[in-house]
Order: structure tokens, then sequence, then C-alpha cells
């Protein structure tokens, strides 16, 4: 009889690559990318503590497939024919992320219209229907053409490329959380007619392409992903049942792992914030018992499990080394994401696993309003949305941090968060060179 599975054990995906262990650190968005959105020393950094920390596979942030649609300024861009300079700083990147034995998967992707004003005043989408979001963030899009559809394909596989050669161990293609491919996916922003919308045959012909384009670029035994959201969790959007479905089509591709997501940015389920919704009117309510327990996307994992073979993942509320081996244990999931508690503690993974720690704390911030002084009728709900946004910040100031070398600030209040980074994102875009 095969051994219990626990957070310690190795994993053989389908392409054969082996992961030493079952933990993940997830994707989480860096900024820290030059002027020419190349990565810098601060990767190597970040990425060798990351490693050092014990994970068995690294996601980075966003790398972008194209420079004029980034998800921000501070993006990693993989554009067309690199320089020897951007080379370099790859491969310096790709060795500090897989030293200890560890993989290290480029994260891939294209924002579509949750491209900030700051990168594109007119960012692409598949009809332009703009994002329903206050304080003017983002340009309203452009419905892309035929010919630039197969452009991102093009661009997705030449990225995968260039990560394979610069010594990456995987790819994951970013098809969630509202970004191109997840814009696609849903008819609530999909209103196209040829055939790339309509039935959700052509809203995932998209991805689906990606995947085979970045397949045949990459080879069969180059690990290949993808990040779908299991819903969007808003009216008229992607729902769970066209997950299921698309879920089996990524099956049939010999997909190596499937990270079960949800959300976008104007529904952030991706961040957990179960009660911040910015258009409650639109917002689809989550299973209660899918609130209730540690993982925010399990149990919708469990129903893609049923329809599927491939390895899955969840990211999102694990904390403790039971719920992780349980979740393992039942097999509705192979591997376990860890977000937000590594920018705190990057080696609680080697904690957990050495049995040295028993959970993770969540370091959860929030942003105390007494009542009253915002008005009870807000359109929208402005200490939320503070705290949603404030709490992004303070993560990414940490690992802003630890890209200097410095160790993350557990004192730093989720108000001055909200401010240094959005300071720090406006020095950014004004820094990029167009």
């Amino acid at each position: 009889m095969p051994d219990k599975i626990t957070i310690s054990s190795p994993l053989t995906l389908p392409c054969g690559a082996v992961l030493k262990n079952r933990l993940v650190k997830a994707a989480m968005t860096e900024g820290l990318g030059d002027p020419k959105n190349r990565a810098t020393e601060a990767h190597v950094r970040l990425y060798k503590r990351w490693a050092e920390g014990g994970a068995g596979m690294l996601l980075t942030g966003n790398v972008q497939v194209d420079r004029r649609f980034m998800e921000r300024p501070g993006n990693v861009a993989i554009d067309g024919p690199q320089s020897n300079e951007a080379i370099a700083a790859l491969r310096a990147y790709a060795e500090a992320g897989t030293s200890n034995n560890t993989h290290l998967w480029m994260q891939i992707s294209h924002a579509g219209r949750q491209t900030p004003i700051s990168v594109s005043k007119e960012p692409l989408a598949p009809s332009n229907i703009p994002l329903d979001m206050p304080g003017a963030q983002f340009g309203k899009p452009r419905a892309m053409t035929g010919a630039e559809i197969e452009d991102v394909i093009t661009r997705f596989a030449h990225t995968a490329t260039v990560a394979r050669d610069v010594g990456f161990t995987g790819v994951q293609i970013h098809g969630a959380h509202g970004y191109l491919i997840s814009e696609f996916l849903s008819p609530d922003v999909n209103n196209r007619t040829d055939e790339w919308g309509g039935s959700l045959e052509n809203r995932a012909r998209l991805l689906l392409e990606i995947v085979r384009a970045v397949r045949k670029a990459v080879g069969p035994d180059f690990p290949v992903s993808v990040k779908l959201n299991s819903a969007d969790f808003q009216r008229g959007g992607f729902v769970h049942e066209d997950a299921i479905k698309v879920a089996t089509w990524l099956n049939n591709e010999k997909l190596d792992l499937l990270e079960i997501s949800g959300g976008t940015y104007e529904q952030p389920r991706l961040v957990g914030l179960d009660d911040l919704t910015l258009r409650p009117e639109k917002s689809e309510k989550r299973k209660e018992s899918t609130i209730a327990r540690e993982a925010y996307f399990l149990e919708y994992a469990k129903d893609i499990r049923e329809a599927t073979t491939m390895p899955l993942m969840v990211t999102g509320g694990f904390r403790s080394a039971e719920g992780m081996n349980a979740a393992l244990a039942s097999h509705t999931i192979d591997v376990v994401g860890l977000g937000r508690p590594l920018c705190v503690d990057p080696s609680a993974p080697a904690r957990l696993l050495s049995g040295a720690a028993r959970e993770i704390p969540a370091f959860e911030k929030t942003l105390q309003i007494g009542p009253g002084i915002l008005g009870p009728h807000s359109r929208f709900n402005i200490v939320k949305a503070l705290n949603g946004w404030g709490q992004q910040g303070w993560f990414c100031l940490q690992i802003l941090r630890m890209g200097q070398g410095l160790d993350p600030d557990k004192k730093l209040g989720v108000f001055k968060a909200f401010r240094d980074y959005a300071k720090n994102e406006a020095r950014t875009a004004a820094a990029l060179e167009r």
C-alpha cells in the first residue's frame, strides 16, 4: 500500500519532472523590474531567500509577454528578442531560484484590460468593455483584432521558450484573476461574435491555443501549467460549471499542473477577501462550506478533481500542516500553494516540513476607522477597499524589502503601506523607458 501523502512527499509530474515536496511558493507580484522591465539583482536576492526557505517549487509573479500591457509598471517583461544584458539578468534570476534543488516556474501573463492607465491608456481586451471600478485607474480597452490575438499566442510561446533557455524549470500560463485569458473566458467581458467569443468552446480557444503553442515550443519534458479561475464570482461571468469543462479540456492537453483560484479586480476573491466586493449587486455568493474551511478554493478543486486526472494545486488560506496534509491525503489536491505568509516568513516551508512549526501565522493587517466618519451609504465601502488594497500593498512592500536584502517589517501599518505602495508605483511608472 502506498505511503500516505504529506507535504514532505515528492511529486512526479506527467512530463517526468519531480518536485521534492508538495509546498509551492505561489505567484505574487514583485514590482522589481528595472525601467526597461528587465530582471534585477533584487529578484536574485528575493528568490535565493525563498529557494533557501524549503518549498519544492517557486512560482514567479507576472512576467509579461507584451511590455505595452502589464499588470504594473515594475513587472518583468519578455517582449521580443532579448538583449545580452536582459538574458544575463534572467539567468541570474533562474540560478538563484533553482538553488537548494528547487523548481522555479515562470508565470507568464498578459494583463489585458487590467493594465493600469500608468502603463497604457488604451489596453487590449476581447471587447471594449471597461473595468467597473472607481478612481479612473484603468483606461477603456480596445477590442483586439484577430491578428492581435494570434500575436498574443506567439508571444506566450516565445516567453516560455526564453524561460526554458535561461534556466527556469517550468512555466505557468496565467488564465485567472481577470487578466487577458480570463477575460476571453468570461461572457461578462467577452461579447465577441467571431471564433474567439460566444460559446464556451470559442471563449476557451485562446487559452487552449496558448497551451498548445507553449507545449510545442518547450517540448514534452518541460513542465507546463495553467492558473484557472474556479469562477469569477460575478453574475454573468465565468462560472464554476464552465471551469470544470475547461479543466477537462486542459486535462486532455496533458497539462502538468492546474492551479485553481478565483476572482477578478472587480471581485477580488483572489486575495481571500470575501467581504470586499466593489460591486455587490454583481457578486455571486460563494459556498458557505468553502468560507468555513481553511483553504478558500478547496471545494471547487474537489469538483474539478472528479472530472480530471492531472495534478491540482490550490492557494489561499492554508495555514496549518494538519490542514495541508488532510487536503493532500484526501487526493483533492496534489500540491499546496503558500502566498502571503512567505512575504513575512520566507523560511516557513522548511519549518513546516521539519515539524519545527505546526502552522504559520496569517499576518493579516486591518485599518480601523471609527463609525460615522465615511457615512453609512457610501457607494463603495471605502473602509473595506482600503483594508483590501492596503493589505495588498503591505505584502508587496515586504517583497520589496526582501529584494533590497532587508527583513520584512511586521510593524508596518496598513494605511502607511497603502500610501507608500502608491508612491512606489508612481515612481516606477514615471521611470519606465517607453
